[in-house]
Order: C-alpha cells, then structure tokens, then sequence
C-alpha cells in the first residue's frame, strides 16, 4: 500500500527559519553589534510575517468554516493557535537575549542602553536640549475622539496619553513617535561612559512640555502592523502602473493583522484603540514599551571587534585591457557575489552602453536598487541610439514604487518598457546584448540566481553567469520576444526551450525528468545523489517526487535555507532525505540544482525556488552550468556548505532546528568559501 505523503505547514516552517536567525542573535561567537543586527532582523522578518502570512492563516481558518470547502477547519485552527504560541515563545527568547546577555555585554565596555530604566540626572540637561531643539518639532499630539479621523500608519510608533484637565477631566491622545525622520537612538559620553536613549524615552522624559495646563497621568506605547497584500485585477494584458499607483497608497490602510501594545495598558484604553481603530480581528499581541526593535541594527556603537572583519570582495575579469564581452567570448565567467565585486556586472552593461557595435540590449529587472547604476547606464545606452528593452516587474513586493520611478525614468529616456501582466511576475534574472561584427551579430550575456542589484550584491549570496553560448542565448531571445507580446503562457504559444529551463513552460517537467533519471540509477543498483540549495522548498509536486526518489534510494541533500515542507527523515517516505539550514554574516540566496547523473554530474543554477508561486505564476529562468572548471567551482561550494560544521543546522522530522555537531575540521563554510575563491581567482 502506498504510503500517503504528509508535508510540513509553510507558514510554521518560515517561523522555525525566523527562530533560526534568533538564535545567530545568542550566538557569543558572533561580535557583539552583528548580534543586535540579529535581533533587528528577526523583528524586521516577524513584522513582515504579520503583514503577508498572518492574514493568510486566518483566512484559512475562516474559509475552512465553511462546510463546502475540503479545507479542514481543526487543522488550520490548530495552525493558528500554533503560529501564535511560536511567536510568544521567539519574544520571550527576544528579550532574555537582549538582557541577559547583549545589554550586560555592552555595559561591561562602559556602554550603557537605557532599556527601561529611568533618565540619570547627569543626563538631563543633554536630553532636554536634543528634545526642545532636535524632537519637538515633528510631535503633533492628536485628540483622540470618534470624529477625529485619525489613522495610525503601518509599524509606525505612538503612544496613547492619557491626561488630565484642571477638572479631572480626562482627555486623551495620540502621539506620533517620529522614528523614520529622526534616529531611534540619541547617544551621549559623559565621562568615559556612552549612553544611548530611545528617541520613544526622550519624548516620554519631556511629555508634560506637549500639554501646557494638563497633567498627564499614563503615556502607553502600541504599533499596528496592517495587511500588506494589494488587490490586483487578476486579468491579463492590463497595464499595471496606473493600477498599482492607487494601490500603493492604499497598502498602509490595511487591515490590521496585530495590535501590539505595551504590557499593563489599561483594559479601558486596550479597549478604546481597538473599537476606534476597528482591531477587533487583530491579533492583540501584549509586548514591552519598545517596538520596531529591527532599529536595533542601527545602534550608534564603535567598539574594537564589535562587527565582523571585512572580507575585501574579489575582482574576477579584471583585465582593463579587453572588453567584458571580449573576455566573456573567450570563455564562461561567473562571479559569485558578495565574494566577488559587482563590478563585473556595472561594467558589462557600462561598456555595452558607450559601444558603438552593441545595437540591442535586453534585460528583466525585478528589484531595482535605490540608485541604480545598471538602470543609468541602460538609460546611456537609449540617448546612445541603441535599442534597450527592459522587462520590469511592477509587482515585486514593497519595491513596487522603486521600480515603478526607475521605470518611468527609463521610459522617459527612450528605453522601451515591458511590464507584467497582472497575474504573472516575472521573476527571472537575464540579460542580453546583441553586437553587429560585420555581417554577424554577436550575443553576450548573462544570467543569474538574483536580482540585478548592486546594493543587495553587497550581502546576498547569488552567482551571476556571463556567457557567448549561442545555443542558451538564442533561447534567452525567444524569452523576450516573448514577454514583449504580454501574454499568458499556454499551449499555443508554447516554446521549446532545451537548454534553459523557464517555469510556465518546460521547468517542473525538466527538474521532475532529472529526478526520473536518478530513480532510474538507483533501481539499477548505480549510485544516485541529488543536491540542491534553496531559499523555500514547498511545491507538493516536487516534494512528492523528492519522496519518491528517496523511496527508490536515492541519496537526497538539501540546503533550504527558510521554508520547507518537506519533511525529512521519515521511514517509508523520506528516510533518504536529509536537509541542512545555513545562517550566517551573508543571506544565503543562491539556488543551486547538483544531479550525479552516473557519475558524468549536471549542475544547473536559477531564479526560482521550488514554492507554488514560482513554479505555477512566475517566469522564472534555470540554466545549465557547461565550463567546466565553473561546475567543478559550484560542485566545491556546494560541498563545503553541506559540510559546514559551525554556522548550519539540521532541519528534523518535527520541524526543528538541531545543531550540527562541533567535529573538527572546523568548517564555516561562507568563510571557506571565500578562502577557496581567493586561491582560485581566476
């Protein structure tokens, strides 16, 4: 009898990856303002968490009421129930790592955080003149009354007042804490000692001076987090900048999917901001006096060895002699970033621009740095009479506006613009550019695991090919003659790719048959390996074949570096499988895809992650690795993060995180990695 296939819950996964992160924060191997980094990012992540993922479980459990529905109700109230008990114990742990451990630590280097404790008298007179001359002028308390109007923003900080007239009649108000123009944190020596204020305690030090004739009684702090999904037509071959331009500025008018308020709130008031701001399907989430904590990232600390050592990024191509497309003609090249320099990529499109052979340029821009040097020198190339048509998705989730800007800039300059139909991303990472040599014309290009962004290069870790091939490049054009005609892929306007694998079109079907293919060895008694790095692992067809292959006793590792349904370890099912989570200085991004193949092994490298999204409503773009020494470089990387012994877990059958064994050879592998570059820079 077949064994029925179970799979973790995405949403109580990505929590166990967020608690991953928590613990890097405890980590005393870490220096110590890496680890308030830490705890800023898992803040920044569960703020996020609240806003997309929260109101989809509690949708579920909504919809799984219903009685015509195949959704059962238990369980995704139990989802529910378990999702929040996770949260309350990761803020539990929050607060013992930032008191019992980092605080202390700062205190030891004379570096005091006024986290809950009273103003010092010596610091008064500072405070006082930094609230009058830097604060005061951005607070405008509000009366808060039914007919007020007043909307509190999303992760925004206020507080509630409570105050007093001559009477004792009560009044009472909102306060705006204005931390996204002002720092979080004010920071003072007085005598060899730095003390670092809360600009939220500053301004609690100094109400009274807001309400001249009142007294106030309570000051409580609270933050909203709202829904942040936009509710896009799902029709196809509309333009999206018109629609996405009035949605934007309705994303921060969502509902409100927690309420988190400061411990010992008055019921009465509790009450009061739930039934005027209608959180009465919040979840109510009792926390400490600060929230926001992600500005823990930003603390004002110069001490010796309070961050990680810089490792100087590594130049690969760096001859000035030849052009990149000269160098690229020669032979593959890939960077593996932030190990190598983005230079490589800035100056690829820098020189294709200022060329007077290269006639085309092609490109799909999916999150678009803040100030883009690809999008300027794409913009160079336009004046430059070149034809430039870049794809950009309107729809990459809060970058929607920056892409949107750049995108008008460009247009502006004469660069042709494709968007996205509406209910397809387009989230593959390529590039192309066409250059006449005589009668022929030439194609570079280049394709990549992330985006074409040179200020997330700086600490995600993702690999970038530059290549001549003819045959993946060919491909890669029919990919944007494709995405300029706005349509939804079907049947008719099916493309045989055979050397790139595009979701929507020949990639599950690709992945499913290399799959077949080691299940295949493995009933011929042959050795079978398959090993892949992701970000999330959750589309059940996969995952389903995953099982499959393990069942047939093929060796299966997996780096999955956030979500995963896939549950490993299980007798009949997936005892084959073992999976390994990796934390470090860098954000594990790269999607990496190793098939024994009998020995004469394949690698191939991509956009897309194995989620729903990916393989069923994205363009996403997966590549074969033919230089030889480049695949024998990834098989290396590959191999030294499953080995690695210092900053990876294992990710069990129960969903948790267990750390790997502390053997000897130490091995970290983003610090091997970068030590296995450096001597075959090339």
């Amino acid at each position: 009898m077949a064994i029925e296939e179970k799979f973790f819950n995405r949403d109580l996964s990505w929590l166990y990856f967020n608690s991953r992160v928590l613990e890097e924060a405890a980590n005393p191997q870490v220096p110590i303002l890496e680890r308030f980094r830490f705890l800023g990012i898992f803040s920044s992540n569960l703020d996020e968490f609240y806003r997309v993922r929260m109101p989809v479980l509690k949708a579920l459990q909504k919809i799984s009421e219903k009685d015509d529905n195949n959704i059962d109700f238990d369980e995704q109230t139990a989802n529910v129930r378990q999702a929040e008990q996770i949260v309350m114990q990761q803020q539990k742990r929050f607060g013992q790592v930032l008191t019992t451990e980092l605080l202390p630590l700062l205190e030891a280097q004379n570096i005091h955080l006024l986290y809950n404790k009273d103003l010092p008298d010596e610091l008064r007179p500072a405070v006082d003149e930094y609230f009058l001359t830097d604060v005061l002028a951005y607070l405008q308390p509000q009366l808060l009354t039914e007919d007020s109007g007043f909307f509190p923003e999303n992760n925004q900080l206020y507080f509630i007042v409570q105050a007093l007239d001559a009477d004792g009649k009560e009044k009472v108000y909102i306060l705006h804490i204005p931390s996204e123009v002002l720092p979080r944190f004010y920071s003072i020596n007085i005598n060899d000692r730095q003390f670092i204020i809360f600009l939220d305690d500053i301004i609690c030090f100094n109400i009274n001076r807001l309400f001249p004739g009142l007294k106030v009684a309570h000051c409580y702090s609270f933050k909203i987090t709202r829904d942040a999904e936009l509710d896009l037509n799902d029709e196809y071959g509309e333009d999206l900048s018109d629609q996405l331009e009035k949605q934007l500025s309705k994303r921060d008018l969502g509902k409100a999917t927690r309420f988190l308020f400061q411990q010992g709130m008055p019921l009465r008031l509790l009450e009061t901001l739930r039934s005027q701001f209608n959180m009465q399907k919040a979840n109510a989430v009792e926390g400490g006096r600060y929230h926001n904590m992600k500005d823990l990232g930003s603390l004002p600390i110069k001490i010796s060895g309070a961050e990680y050592d810089r490792w100087t990024p590594l130049k690969r191509a760096a001859d000035t002699n030849r052009t990149m497309a000269q160098m690229i003609a020669e032979e593959d090249i890939i960077i593996h970033t932030p190990y190598h320099s983005y230079q490589s990529v800035l100056r690829f499109f820098n020189e294709a621009a200022n060329n007077p052979d290269v006639e085309e340029i092609y490109i799909t821009l999916y999150r678009v740095a803040s100030d883009s040097r690809i999008v300027n020198a794409l913009i160079s190339a336009a004046k430059n009479g070149k034809k430039v048509q870049v794809v950009v998705e309107l729809k990459a989730r809060f970058d929607e506006a920056n892409n949107l800007k750049w995108a008008k800039k460009m247009k502006d300059a004469g660069v042709k613009i494709i968007y996205s139909v509406t209910a397809l991303k387009i989230h593959a990472k390529v590039g192309l550019i066409k250059t006449r040599h005589g009668n022929r014309m030439v194609y570079t290009g280049l394709l990549a695991t992330g985006n074409f962004n040179e200020g997330t290069a700086r600490f995600y870790t993702d690999h970038v090919l530059f290549t001549a091939d003819k045959e993946i490049l060919r491909e890669v054009e029919l990919l944007f003659i494709f995405l300029a005609r706005r349509e939804k892929p079907s049947p008719a306007t099916a493309i045989n790719f055979e050397q790139i694998l595009v979701a929507q079109f020949n990639l599950q079907q690709r992945f499913m048959a290399m799959i077949d293919r080691e299940i295949a060895f493995a009933r011929q008694g042959k050795p079978a390996h398959i090993r892949i790095k992701l970000n999330n692992l959750e589309e059940q067809v996969l995952i389903k074949k995953l099982y499959e292959a393990s069942q047939a006793g093929v060796k299966i590792e997996l780096i999955v570096r956030s979500i995963c349904c896939l549950i490993p370890g299980v007798p009949g099912m997936s005892e084959n499988i073992t999976i390994k989570r990796i934390v470090d200085r860098y954000l594990e991004h790269g999607r990496v895809f190793m098939f024994s193949n009998d020995g004469n092994k394949e690698v191939y490298l991509g956009s897309a992650d194995w989620m729903n999204r990916n393989i069923h409503h994205r363009i996403e773009v997966c590549f074969p690795v033919k230089n030889v020494a480049i695949k024998q470089e990834l098989i290396q990387m590959l191999d030294l993060q499953w080995h690695d012994n210092r900053q990876a877990v294992w990710l069990n059958s129960q969903l948790q995180n267990v750390p790997v064994e502390h053997t000897e050879p130490a091995i970290s592998s983003q610090q091997a990695i970068y030590e296995l570059l450096k001597k075959t820079n090339r």
